[in-house]
């Protein structure tokens, strides 16, 4: 497993009103790795693979706003407004070009990113462990079970227990009880209330993507099948759309950037060092 030991210091910039913390690692030309997780998660997710990357790649890791504390309670906020965020950060830090790299429903944003900077700033995006498929009546119901005050703190355990699986594996055990479990209600509501209205707005990360006005190369990395035929199903729409991929990595887990970091790495960087053909 990569763990370099190293600790990074975030940086900071005031953008809409926020303190956006972000890191930056290597030097390399070319587009930078742009790391973004999960609703309720920080960089640290990342910490697995942001070193390897940054050996052939320089790699931002960003926070959402209100992500870097998990006590503050910023206003509410949407995956539009995330997007901002990081196109500010981008443009505060004169980042010409950019390929995001996403995790869960981090993706909503990253796709926003690519619609709204189109594919000379952003030729390539990825896409990790993102649930390509329509939310069904389970998901629907544990997203609404978090909004609820009362039943919020259940709800969490009972994803939280899906997305572990049977896994014993410590590290991502840590960033589900200690990491994500240090957000609170208020930040749990807003998540699940702007993905449950995403998959209602989309019907399904794969319509989101068909709709992007300029097609880019968009790869899906992930472990944890979202149902028995989600090979198929993405098989499927590769066949109408070419510039999307998959990469199924075997686990146990809904966290590949902990559970196999290395198999992540080789991914990402195979990707992104693929001629670019005509979408």
């Amino acid at each position: 497993m990569f763990n370099s030991g190293k600790k990074s210091k975030l940086e900071s910039v005031a953008i809409n009103g926020q303190e956006i913390t972000y890191d930056i690692h290597g030097n390399a030309e070319g587009p930078v790795l742009l790391l973004l997780s999960g609703w309720c998660q920080d960089h640290r997710l990342f910490d697995q693979i942001v070193y390897p990357l940054a050996k052939h790649h320089k790699v931002m890791r960003m926070n959402w706003r209100g992500h870097t504390d998990p006590l503050s309670k910023p206003e509410d906020f949407s995956a539009k407004d995330q997007a901002d965020d990081v196109i500010g950060v981008l443009n505060a830090l004169d980042i010409k070009q950019v390929i995001p790299v996403s995790t869960s429903h981090g993706g909503w944003a990253n796709i926003e990113i690519c619609e709204r900077l189109g594919t000379k700033r952003v030729p390539q995006s990825v896409v990790i462990d993102w649930i390509m498929v329509e939310a069904g009546e389970g998901f629907i119901k544990d997203l609404q079970d978090m909004q609820d005050p009362e039943r919020w703190f259940f709800g969490r355990q009972s994803i939280f227990n899906h997305w572990l699986g049977v896994s014993n594996n410590r590290t991502v055990i840590d960033h589900l009880n200690i990491e994500m479990a240090s957000f609170g209600y208020d930040m749990w509501e807003r998540s699940c209330r702007v993905i449950e209205n995403a998959y209602r707005t989309w019907g399904s990360p794969l319509k989101r993507m068909a709709a992007l006005e300029q097609k880019r190369p968009i790869v899906h990395i992930y472990s944890q099948a979202a149902t028995d035929d989600y090979e198929e199903v993405q098989s499927r729409f590769i066949a109408q759309h070419p510039w999307f991929d998959f990469k199924r990595i075997p686990g146990e887990t809904h966290f590949p950037t902990l559970e196999s970091p290395e198999v992540v790495v080789k991914h990402i960087r195979d990707f992104v060092s693929a001629p670019i053909l005509n979408s």
